[in-house]
């Protein structure tokens, strides 16, 4: 695993995501409404849209395409056109910055 350092959290408002592209991987960092950091995968599993373009509404993420809706706790699809779920990566804070661990393949 390697930790990637991502900036201050600051820069990530309460209720609003952001894409970042670490290791050759699209993520969708999304802060919730209670103030909580949370990474998935940013591709939707219904037809690969870009999860973290869309709409964050507390802990829910709607995919901008055709609108199925996953929880970002966990990646779980909650809506169709989506099933299963997307990749969660683990978010950390140190110092007042964002740090997100993904294994090293």
């Amino acid at each position: 695993m390697s930790a990637h350092k991502l900036g201050p959290l600051d820069d990530l408002p309460a209720g609003s995501a952001r894409v970042v592209e670490l290791a050759g991987r699209s993520v969708a960092l999304c802060r919730v409404a209670s103030g909580e950091v949370y990474a998935i995968e940013n591709r939707c599993t219904h037809d690969d849209g870009p999860l973290g373009e869309g709409e964050l509404e507390d802990n829910m993420i709607e995919c901008p395409r055709h609108g199925a809706l996953f929880d970002v706790t966990n990646g779980q699809a909650r809506t169709l056109p989506a099933v299963g779920k997307v990749a969660c990566y683990a978010v950390s804070i140190e110092a007042g910055e964002l740090q997100i661990e993904l294994d090293d393949a």
